[in-house]
């Protein structure tokens, strides 16, 4: 296991394994440490590489503590016949709340209301005003599982309209959720509060650029719920910056951890949080389930959540 995750998982593999953990997660060391291993977990930190798999010639399965896939060399994985576990609904709803609570805190100003409090500047209320979420349009980047949950909830609780971009349309989505297919300039532009849910790929990274921010309304709000690299970093604070946009938000970065010279730290319509959207009690022992299909593969069952 590249990092602990909750006991709810590590005991049940304790049932029929040996864990072992690994003491950094400089690729040299995994490699030193795989040689005898049958199954890997994956969370957020390290790689899996071609050269870690070759070091462990009896892996039979990867697990993923998690969604996002980028961290493991999949076509490396599919060649040499190891199959690929994850845990595509474990946090939905923790990402999505996590948007909401974001999206509130910008459109209310809370950050700087609790800020201006703690200054004792009540006068803070006359100069803080917000926007509501109600009625508002909700653009959703990437409908999949997460997106469709922050759409649900928005949806239902602000009655938001829907609007969404996709490589693939979602027909039973668009009709329960009243939501509508777009292309991405139709998105930033017609959008009040913009969620960014695309996962990590070639094709995505810096997705939301200058050119698709400098489409939206000057009293719009964006936020990133995905992976750092699916935006610019520096596009994003250059309108943060020239008041462009009402706001952002992003639980992401483009380097993680992030160092004190991001710029969007800077800002004050800017609020963040350290890659943890995912990080509530029910999501991380859901996510630590992955040891039921780790097992399933290794006691020749079939996992409930395969990606290989």
């Amino acid at each position: 296991m590249f990092e602990a995750m909750h006991a709810k998982g590590t005991d049940l593999l304790k049932t029929s394994c040996e864990l072992v953990y690994a003491k950094n997660l400089d690729e040299a060391n995994l490699i030193e440490q795989a040689r005898d291993v049958d199954a890997m977990i994956i969370r957020a930190n390290g790689v899996i590489t071609a050269a870690l798999m070759d070091a462990a010639p009896g892996l039979k399965v990867i697990g993923r503590h998690g969604v996002g896939l980028e961290a493991i060399d999949l076509e490396a994985a599919r060649k040499r016949g190891i199959r690929v576990v994850y845990t595509p609904q474990a946090n939905k709803e923790s990402v999505a709340e996590h948007f909401v609570g974001m999206a509130l805190m910008l459109a209310k100003k809370l950050q700087l209301a609790d800020q201006a409090l703690r200054n004792t500047n009540w006068k803070a209320r006359y100069e803080l005003i917000g926007t509501e979420l109600n009625g508002k349009t909700l653009g959703v980047l990437g409908f999949g599982r997460i997106g469709q949950q922050t759409a649900r909830i928005c949806h239902a609780g602000f009655d938001m309209p829907v609007i969404y971009f996709d490589t693939i349309d979602y027909p039973d989505a668009e009709k329960s959720l009243e939501a509508r297919r777009v292309d991405a300039k139709t998105l930033f532009r017609e959008a009040d509060f913009i969620s960014i849910n695309m996962p990590l790929l070639s094709e995505t990274r810096h997705f939301v650029n200058q050119e698709l921010i400098g489409l939206m309304k000057p009293t719009a709000f964006l936020l990133n719920m995905a992976r750092g690299p699916v935006w610019c970093e520096a596009d994003v604070a250059a309108a943060l910056k020239a008041g462009r946009i009402a706001g952002a938000g992003s639980d992401v970065y483009e380097i993680e951890p992030v160092t004190a010279d991001n710029p969007l730290l800077a800002l004050e319509n800017f609020v963040g949080s350290p890659h943890m959207s995912a990080h509530t009690e029910e999501a991380m022992i859901r996510m630590s389930m992955v040891a039921s299909d780790v097992l399933a593969v290794l006691e020749g069952r079939e996992p409930a959540y395969p990606y290989l």
